[in-house]
């Protein structure tokens, strides 16, 4: 029986550059057995320890067993074998992203205004009035991701806005970064929000100079509108699940850390692993407590879905621990800051240092005993002050309880003081813990927002890449999509670039001291990534004995200018040594 060829693309062969490195039979567990599928005459980048640059793999019964040139692993290739040839395309782990609220429901039904041609505040108007024509007079308009750092008006969207064009139903729009949100007059009356409403605790009604609200509700007090809006049904949100796995495929993204689930979603995960449609390794993390009335419902949750069943299973879908919240937003100037925050760079918000969204006391308890369980937990803190409360909390518990490998994270993690900073390199070499979980991305698609309200001095200091490298930190990154989109090829651009979407504050208000080199960058989307999953055993770099999750690029981001990382182009991809997309020619 012949070989299989599958050529991935027709076209001449792309000069190889870099060292190419040859593997020994020694360090092939599975070196005399033939290949089910062999990638040849490419530049596979391995993200191994040594940044190795190969020409081809073997892979068999969805592992790797080996890697090196195409002489090597054509050794490899017997009469069954199927050979793509990749004709000098560059070959990377699977991107992973480590936060991502990995839905697309709400871009598939409800108001979509996180698009980038929405520049005014009648193009959002207009998308709204847009959706208002297909509904009846009293139904509910739901969107998400609009952003007014992308706005001429560089001004928040305000019931009056939404009245205009959706007099007689109720609006409710849920800001880019989530942590705050829209409603129009109707909406409001049904909520029963007045001039008289107070601020709920750990949230904000945003008034005008007479008191009366504008509409925009920040953090606790979205739930003030919020909880009357229809969900989404059940359908709705597995054909959500259904397309983000297909659309991150598309882009080479075969893992996604998921914070903050509820059991439904739970289930819906579960169903389609039983399917066979999830292509993307998904690590949960269950919604933490708030409260310390609820932490024991939370703990039970996790301990009926230990993390070890799915990392002893395929790696598929783990239930990995808990998600707890510190403070709030940059874009809302909730988050928890030790000095007030600004307003359009130079500014200042007098009065306005953010507060915590979790009693901090309570913080503590909660995550010290989910600590002395042993649950992972990962934190949301966007502030300083946040961070240093959360990075002080995971060293007392670890102090107290010593317990190496639960890999504590910070969810985000913005602007970390020298102190949190050098308390994360420790934690990270003494218990492997304190992981940041950083969207670089953040930078540039709400970074004209973040840099207007984090002012002058912090820009400088917003994720500061450079400094944890430095330092020996490792972080995983990722999108917190919806909030920026979810591609990890931007991610990997904006942690080399650092530059804002539409440079209302200059092309790089937040500096280039902070910038790293594509092969950090890369890591932090494959091996670190996968760290914070706890599967960097499996996946995360291109090794014999590893998870054949492999993605294909039409450029070898290594050798290309920062400015062509952003339009770098997926023309395959590899779960498990499956091919879950395949660019159409």
């Amino acid at each position: 029986m012949p070989m299989r060829f599958s050529p991935l693309r027709r076209g001449s062969l792309f000069a190889m550059c870099g060292a190419l490195v040859l593997w020994t039979s020694e360090r092939q567990p599975l070196a005399q057995v033939p290949a089910d599928l062999a990638l040849i005459n490419g530049t596979v980048l391995t993200v191994d320890a040594r940044d190795s640059v190969a020409q081809a793999i073997a892979i068999t019964a969805g592992k790797i067993i080996a890697v090196g040139t195409t002489d090597q692993i054509k050794a490899r290739i017997g009469s069954a074998t199927e050979v793509i040839d990749l004709r000098g395309r560059s070959v990377t782990p699977g991107l992973i992203d480590s936060h991502v609220h990995f839905s697309a429901a709400d871009a598939l039904f409800t108001v979509d205004l996180g698009d980038a041609s929405i520049k005014t505040i009648a193009d959002a108007q207009q998308r709204v009035a847009d959706y208002v024509a297909r509904l009846k007079p009293g139904e509910w308009v739901r969107g998400r991701g609009w952003d007014e750092g992308k706005y001429a008006e560089q001004r928040y969207l305000t019931a009056a806005d939404l009245d205009a064009v959706a007099p007689n139903n109720p609006v409710w729009l849920t800001h880019t970064t989530g942590h705050y949100g829209v409603a129009n007059t109707y909406a409001m009356k049904m909520a029963e929000v007045r001039k008289d409403t107070k601020d709920p605790p750990a949230g904000t009604i945003d008034r005008r100079a007479d008191g009366a609200p504008t509409g925009v509700m920040k953090e606790a007090a979205m739930g003030l509108v919020s909880r009357l809006v229809p969900p989404l049904t059940r359908d709705q949100q597995k054909q959500g699940l259904a397309r983000i796995i297909e659309d991150f495929n598309k882009e080479g993204m075969t893992g996604a850390k998921d914070p903050g689930i509820g059991q439904a979603k739970w289930e819906l995960y579960q169903e389609l692993l039983r399917e066979g449609r999830l292509s993307v390794r998904v690590f949960a993390l269950w919604s933490g407590a708030r409260r310390l009335e609820d932490r024991a419902a939370v703990l039970a949750r996790v301990q009926a879905n230990p993390r070890q069943a799915g990392l002893a299973g395929d790696g598929m879908l783990i239930s990995g621990g808990v998600k707890m919240f510190m403070d709030g937003s940059g874009g809302a100037r909730t988050a928890w800051m030790h000095e007030d925050w600004n307003k359009n760079l130079t500014d200042l918000d007098t009065g306005n240092a953010g507060y915590p969204s979790t009693p901090p006391d309570q913080y503590r308890q909660i995550v010290t005993e989910l600590h002395n369980a042993g649950v992972h937990v990962s934190t949301h803190a966007i502030g300083d002050r946040a961070i240093d409360w959360v990075i002080d909390t995971y060293d007392r518990a670890l102090q107290a309880t010593p317990t190496r490998g639960l890999r504590h994270g910070l969810i985000h993690g913005n602007i970390p003081t020298d102190r949190a900073i050098d308390t994360m390199a420790r934690l990270q070499r003494d218990y492997d813990a304190a992981y940041p979980e950083a969207s670089s991305t953040f930078m540039w698609w709400i970074g004209d927002n973040y840099a207007g309200n984090f002012g002058r001095l912090r820009n400088q200091r917003l994720d500061p890449f450079k400094t944890f490298t430095r330092k020996g930190i490792q972080w995983g990154g990722g999108s917190d999509y919806p909030v920026t989109p979810f591609a990890g090829r931007y991610g990997l651009w904006a942690a080399v670039a650092r530059e804002t979407l539409n440079g209302t504050f200059g092309a790089t208000p937040f500096g280039t001291a902070e910038s790293v080199d594509i092969k950090t960058a890369l890591r932090s989307y494959t091996i670190w990534a996968a760290r914070t999953m706890f599967l960097e055993d499996r996946i995360g770099s291109i090794e014999a004995g590893k998870d054949a999750d492999l993605a294909v690029w039409d450029r070898n981001p290594y050798q290309v200018e920062t400015a062509a990382l952003k339009e770098m182009k997926c023309e395959l991809t590899l779960v498990r040594g499956k091919v879950v997309f395949k660019e159409s020619r």
